[in-house]
């Protein structure tokens, strides 16, 4: 791993017990995280409703007709794809192992403007990519949300939504994901090939040494602390307790010095088309994280359910874990390390609600909070929307 590029203010966590310090922290700071169609046709591959990422150039001459598509890789292997386009009349599934390199010889499903495709016997690869084309309109190219990685179960891309607007969140240049310490070197092969170039650690100083990242040489290592110092106390008793910690938590990575100046450098990085592709985690990847993502795709105009859903995913992907967890405590402290564990939507709407409370509104946090200009703000949506 390679030294910080950056540094932001370095604290500790609270001491606990190990069994109860490994959940508070994958609670506690796990919690701050800045941390579907109709109809069928036939042939395989995978990616999540409602988004539907597109990769290629930032823009397009002509829109994209898609208000919908996802890509859902199965436990069998086989991808199911599925899109929505009003006024669509033909839709086309191109399929690849790379974006740039989709085969456009054969297609691998046809469908009605409103369809889903099962996609099978594509063989092995990091990622398959879809690209979904209509019979007018610029064409929409996604993947499957999740890396599939056993050992960082939260690890997935960023993109793939769809704008207020009617642009959609590129693929393949935002991930975002949890502890990376227990990443095989098949898993670094993998992110390699992806062409993972920055790592934004969103931990404090004591995670970061008790966990060290592993990423693949010749990525940037850069520390954007969001909790500092700011975080201490003992462990909730009650799930009441517990949950009011997570909202207060959350107000912090919002409000706090150090949330602000993280949350600045990530969203820097996220807009600088030469880091990416961009990783930005935290230990659970769904506070800290959580919020991050939450602020770049609010900053880009997804609508606030979109947000919401990316946002509590994060009890999906690490429902196992999670359920490893709990066993680990007497049943009667379960319901408190539960909220600790979860996502919940009261955590992400008491982030908003300080934002409102502080800066007015989102857009006087991006510019008061992050210092970020017009010009920042074009570079983003430049890097990160297309169509």
């Amino acid at each position: 791993m390679s030294q910080p590029l950056n540094a932001a203010a370095a604290a500790g966590h609270p001491t606990a017990r190990p069994t109860a310090r490994r959940l508070v922290t994958a609670g506690l700071a796990g919690a701050l995280a800045l941390g579907t169609m109709a109809g069928t046709a036939s042939v395989a591959d995978a990616a999540t409703a409602h988004p539907a990422a597109a990769h290629g150039p930032a823009r397009s001459a002509q829109a994209i007709p898609f208000t919908a598509a996802t890509v859902t890789r199965q436990a069998d292997g086989s991808f199911t794809v599925a899109w929505s386009a009003p006024g669509v009349r033909h839709v086309t599934v191109l399929a690849g192992r790379d974006p740039q390199h989709i085969d456009r010889r054969h297609a691998v499903a046809t469908g009605r403007g409103s369809d889903t495709a099962t996609i099978t016997g594509l063989g092995s690869a990091d990622r398959w990519w879809f690209e979904i084309v209509p019979d007018h309109g610029a064409s929409l190219t996604l993947a499957d949300r999740s890396l599939h990685l056993a050992s960082a179960p939260n690890f997935r891309d960023a993109g793939g939504y769809r704008t207020s607007g009617g642009h959609w969140v590129r693929m393949g240049v935002l991930y975002r994901s949890g502890d990376l310490a227990r990443l095989t070197d098949a898993d670094l092969a993998t992110l390699r090939r992806l062409g993972i170039r920055t790592d934004i650690d969103l931990r404090t100083a004591s995670e970061r040494a008790a966990s060290p990242d592993r990423v693949p040489t010749g990525t940037t290592y850069v520390v954007a602390d969001v909790l500092g110092s700011g975080i201490a106390g003992s462990l909730p008793a009650t799930e009441a307790a517990a949950v009011q910690m997570m909202e207060d938590v959350e107000r912090t990575m919002v409000s706090s010095d150090s949330g602000r100046a993280a949350y600045t450098t990530l969203v820097g990085a996220a807009a600088d088309r030469g880091a990416a592709a961009v990783l930005y985690h935290c230990t659970a990847g769904k506070d800290r994280t959580g919020w991050a993502s939450a602020a770049v795709l609010t900053a880009l105009g997804v609508p606030r359910a979109t947000v919401n859903a990316d946002y509590l995913a994060s009890n999906t992907y690490r429902a196992a874990e999670n359920a490893a967890a709990l066993q680990q405590v007497p049943a009667s402290m379960r319901p408190a390390y539960q909220a600790l564990l979860d996502v919940r939507p009261s955590y992400l709407d008491a982030g908003f609600a300080e934002v409102t409370r502080v800066y007015g509104s989102f857009d006087g946090y991006l510019r008061t909070g992050l210092g970020l200009d017009a010009r920042d703000l074009r570079d983003l949506r430049r890097q990160l929307l297309v169509g």
